[in-house]
């Protein structure tokens, strides 16, 4: 219900509307994986998901945030969140672990590699996860999604959203090369974010 709920106000308030471009919906395990300008962005990639596409894909979303109060019943209960420690002194073991559990069990994720928010309209440099995942999972796809406005509607800061009409731009998939190395990867991966701007 709750889930119902998230979808149909993001609807409403921010459109969230699909572009595909390169890739089409699609029942396989895949990670999404986007810019990020906005607490808004995890909402509106998974709204713009068709509602069976929904149960079983995951948005990753840092613990220190989404993980108490309010937050966490809707991290958990309206979108079925991963969450992730962003301060390594906290984790036990691999700061992954989570993501790997979600992906051996068959869901798909939503990630964000920048691993905070960022107001200009380019992602920032790439984290190594996404490479990690690549190189761990080959038979997932990675789709490369630009969210388009969802800054503008809740900036950093900000607690109330502006209502503006945002996209979701889906691209082709991008999969990790033979004897590809992380730093070129990751360039890749980003500009395939950055060409769908």
């Amino acid at each position: 219900m709750l889930s119902r709920l998230l979808a149909a106000t993001v609807k409403l308030f921010i459109g969230a509307y699909p572009r595909w471009r390169g890739s089409q919906p699609s029942p396989a395990q895949r990670i999404y994986f986007a810019n990020h300008g906005s607490h808004l962005d995890t909402v509106a990639l998974w709204s713009a998901l068709p509602p069976p596409l929904r149960r079983h894909t995951r948005p990753v979303a840092a613990r220190d945030y989404w993980g108490n109060g309010l937050r966490e019943i809707v991290a958990r209960r309206g979108f079925n969140a991963v969450l992730i420690e962003r301060d390594r002194d906290k984790c036990d073991g691999d700061a992954l672990q989570p993501l790997y559990d979600a992906l051996d069990a068959g869901d798909s994720l939503i990630l964000f590699p920048e691993g905070t928010r960022n107001h200009e309209p380019l992602p920032q440099p790439f984290k190594s996860g996404l490479f990690h995942l690549a190189r761990r999972y080959p038979q997932v796809e990675l789709i490369a999604v630009y969210l388009d406005n969802t800054r503008r509607c809740l900036p950093k800061g900000s607690p109330v959203p502006v209502p503006l009409v945002c996209t979701v731009r889906f691209g082709a998939p991008v999969a990790l090369r033979p004897d590809e190395d992380k730093a070129a990867f990751l360039q890749r991966a980003w500009q395939a974010v950055a060409d769908l701007a």
